[in-house]
């Protein structure tokens, strides 16, 4: 029996175990634009979350979504730009949750209590801790990526919220800003490192309301209206 005769073109590569493909060939429209940026900022963010900013390149993530470079290189220009944009919509979205729960109906105090610990839950997500752990693993290479912004809106809205306590007497006048700064490190500082090291000591909603409950008690008494 003769041998079948040799195919006249080389069979196609298998797709890369995990990737996902975004486009679809010609042009995309303006929308189909929007949604190929966000899947790839998704894709960015598992990788650089999962394998740090260093092991993490514009190479593998083309691969994973199967996609050339040149659309990932037409959006991010390069691989910092790609984090950068990464960090500013984790940022966007924290702020939109911040807005959601700040927003909602209750004296200054009880909304300030509120705002307070869902900063101590959002302080020890993976995904926030896992953006802090790059931030202080490669701080030299970003060169201050993660750093707060000037003014950062995350805790001007949380120095609103402390007016609103102070202008009802439930919290001592000074100046805001210092007071939401400490009622972060009060009820965030500690339960963030802990979880950038690994620790698992915040993981429940039932570890981290015992410790909220002590935290915020702390802070009430060293900001309380020492005139009343």
């Amino acid at each position: 029996m003769s041998a079948a005769p040799p195919s006249s073109s080389p069979p196609k590569a298998s797709p890369a175990k995990g990737s996902r493909r975004l486009g679809k060939g010609g042009r995309p429209s303006k929308a189909r634009e929007g949604q190929i940026s966000d899947a790839i900022l998704d894709l960015a963010s598992e990788m650089f979350a999962s394998q740090g900013y260093a092991a993490t390149s514009v190479e593998r993530l083309a691969v994973t979504c199967r996609v050339g470079k040149d659309t990932i290189y037409r959006r991010f220009p390069s691989k910092r730009a790609l984090f950068d944009a990464v960090i500013e919509r984790l940022r966007s979205r924290v702020l939109q949750r911040l807005e959601a729960v700040a927003s909602e109906a209750g004296t200054g105090i009880e909304r300030l209590r509120r705002t307070a610990r869902w900063f101590l839950t959002v302080n020890v997500e993976a995904e926030l801790t896992a953006f802090k752990r790059i931030a202080f693993s490669e701080a030299l290479l970003l060169d201050g990526a993660l750093a707060a912004k000037t003014p950062d809106p995350i805790v001007e809205r949380l120095t609103d919220i402390v007016r609103d306590a102070q202008d009802e007497g439930a919290i001592a006048e000074g100046e805001a800003e210092f007071i939401a700064d400490q009622l972060i490190h009060a009820v965030a500082t500690g339960p963030s490192i802990d979880a950038m090291l690994g620790g698992t000591a915040y993981a429940t909603a039932e570890a981290q309301d015992a410790f909220f409950e002590k935290a915020w008690a702390l802070f009430l008494k060293g900001a309380a209206d020492g005139s009343r």
